[in-house]
């Protein structure tokens, strides 16, 4: 079976090497993320997939934010994240168009996103909505020969699961944030693995503790320090077959930041060395 790889998320901007922040770590994979559709539109792809073939990373996958509000809570979460607004429908659909357009001229295999707070009544119109948007993004990701992923946390394992069975695309998958689904409360990470375990092709190595209010979310932790039992999430990828990357995601800047991500590499790479 391939190793699995170990890397980092980094920024794309137009002023400079979204590859230093990997390389500083050692690391030869990553996942290029940004919010502002203009570095999407104006970044060249080409010249960037020679700059990263030079330092000898990998780019996993694209991670595509979007335009309008975003506030990461139980109360204005569900109105402003994702394609679930129909008021900020039209102008996200166009710029995870443009993430995508990127990824498949950069060579990425996928895009990732948080499609929002996606209604578990599968029979309402906001759900039914909102299934047409995604596969308006996801079928113009097919037709590009690139996946899309569905970054967890908003929505159940279930009603992800249910998504993906009713879009009956190809190229769908699964970025799986574990700490996401205990900070917003939606599920053990490990039992996802029993219902959605197929479709992970990415791991975002983030850890968290569970919400102790209704309106805040949990709080974000170092990797191995939160609810996920990183030592047991991996032994179960493993057993599924995942040979996708985990990629460290540390949601705090800083010195702090930097420290975290060099002690997640070192705990990684001991878990995955002692895989059979």
């Amino acid at each position: 079976m391939p190793r699995n790889k170990i890397g980092t998320m980094t920024t794309l901007r137009l002023d400079g090497d979204p590859f230093a922040h990997v390389a500083q770590f050692g690391l030869e994979t990553c996942q290029l993320v940004s919010w502002d559709v203009r570095t999407w539109r104006q970044a060249d792809p080409v010249a960037l997939r020679r700059q990263a073939d030079a330092a000898g990373i990998e780019v996993a996958a694209c991670w595509v934010g979007y335009p309008g509000p975003a506030v990461w809570d139980f109360i204005q979460g569900p109105l402003t994240l994702g394609l679930v607004p129909p008021e900020y429908r039209r102008l996200r659909i166009e710029a995870l168009k443009a993430g995508a357009d990127f990824a498949a001229a950069f060579g990425a295999p996928a895009i990732i996103t948080h499609c929002g707070f996606v209604p578990q009544e599968c029979a309402s119109a906001a759900y039914r909505e909102t299934l047409v948007a995604i596969y308006e993004v996801a079928a113009y990701c097919a037709d590009k020969g690139i996946g899309f992923w569905f970054e967890t946390g908003q929505e159940t394992p279930v009603t992800l699961l249910r998504v993906i069975q009713d879009l009956r695309l190809p190229g769908l998958g699964i970025n799986l944030d574990p700490a996401n689904l205990i900070l917003y409360g939606m599920g053990n990470p490990l039992d996802a693995l029993d219902v959605f375990g197929i479709y992970v092709r990415c791991i975002h190595a983030k850890d968290g503790l569970y919400p102790t209010t209704g309106h805040s979310l949990g709080r974000e932790t170092k990797v191995g320090e939160g609810k996920v039992n990183f030592p047991e999430l991996v032994r179960r990828l493993h057993a599924l077959g995942y040979t996708g990357a985990y990629i460290i995601e540390r949601e705090i800047s800083g010195e702090q930041q930097r420290k975290d991500i060099a002690e997640t590499v070192h705990y990684l790479r001991r878990l995955l060395a002692a895989l059979p």
